[in-house]
Parts: C-alpha cells; structure tokens; sequence
C-alpha cells in the first residue's frame, strides 16, 4: 500500500469514527461533518484529477457518491433511515470510488445486519417495528392499524440503529481490502 493509500484510509477512517461517535452520542450527524467529509474528499479527487491532467478521478468518486446516496434514498423514503445517514454513505461513495462501490454496499449492509443483531439480542432494540412489518407482509389476517397502535415512538432511543457505525466499517473494509 502507497503512502497516499494509506493516508486516504486513514482519512477516511478517521472521518468515519468522528461521525459515529456524533451518531452515538448525540443521534445526529451533523451537515458539517457529512457534507464537509464529501465536499474535501471530492475536492481532494479533483487536485488528483488535475495533476493527472483528466477529470476521471473526481467524476468517479461524484459517480460513487451518486449511487451509494441513491441506494440509502429507499429507506430513507421508508422512514428506515436519517437524512445524516444518506449523506454520510454519499460522502463515503466519493471516498472508494466506483470500483468499490458494492463492496463499500455489501460490508455496510453486513455490518448493520450483525449490529442489528447484536442489539436485539442484548436487549438494546426494540423488535416490535420488525416483527410487526413482518406481520403486515406475511399474514393477511394481522390488524395493522391495532398493530400500528401498540409500536413504541420512533423518538424512543430503543427503535434506533446508528447506522453510521456499519457505514464506517463498510467504509474502511472497501477501502482495505479490495484494493
């Protein structure tokens, strides 16, 4: 691994850990942090870009981040998902660029399902949401509205996965080991 590599790991990384710690802390990512990580990561492939003398290294991280925030725009749209969350894997998508963008996808997805998991298990979420969308897709026979009625409120800290977590594993796997 080359210097600049190992730098843009470690930048990467560190961008990472810093809004998974917002994440945890406050239970917001701030704009500053998710839109500023994008903004220097994307100027930083444009200087790439130019000392190469052709734009491709900052067209393909804005391709990346394209794709990796459309993919978070479906349970965005869900209400599965924070506004920081989609802006956070849109930066990340800059970050690896479109060669790793699905396995930047594949370990995020992986890493919340295992976070998910391990929360459920240690009693930290609440699987209420789950078991009862569940229901509503499988059994024709479920009162969804009574359901509904008895899910805890969305503010509860117990119905909330920080997903900036498995973003910055997704992260710093893609960017580690798929060179």
């Amino acid at each position: 691994m080359s210097l600049l590599s190992a730098l843009w790991v470690a930048g990467g990384t560190a961008w990472g850990v810093a809004l998974s710690w917002f994440d945890c802390k406050e239970r917001r990512l701030p704009n500053w942090l998710t839109l500023g990580g994008a903004a220097v990561f994307l100027v930083l492939r444009l200087g790439w870009s130019w000392q190469e003398g052709t734009p491709g290294r900052f067209f393909d991280g804005l391709l990346a981040a394209a794709i990796c925030g459309a993919f978070m725009l479906v349970p965005f749209l869900a209400r599965g998902a924070g506004g920081g969350d989609v802006k956070m894997l849109f930066a990340a998508g800059g970050i690896v660029g479109i060669a790793r963008v699905l396995p930047l996808i594949w370990f995020t997805s992986l890493a919340g399902l295992a976070l998910g998991i391990g929360m459920l298990l240690a009693g930290a979420l609440d699987g209420s949401r789950l078991k009862h969308a569940v229901r509503c897709l499988l059994d024709w026979r479920y009162d969804r509205k009574a359901g509904a009625a008895t899910l805890p409120s969305q503010e509860s800290e117990r119905v909330r996965v920080p997903f900036s977590v498995p973003i910055t594993v997704g992260l710093t796997l893609a960017l580690l080991l798929n060179p």
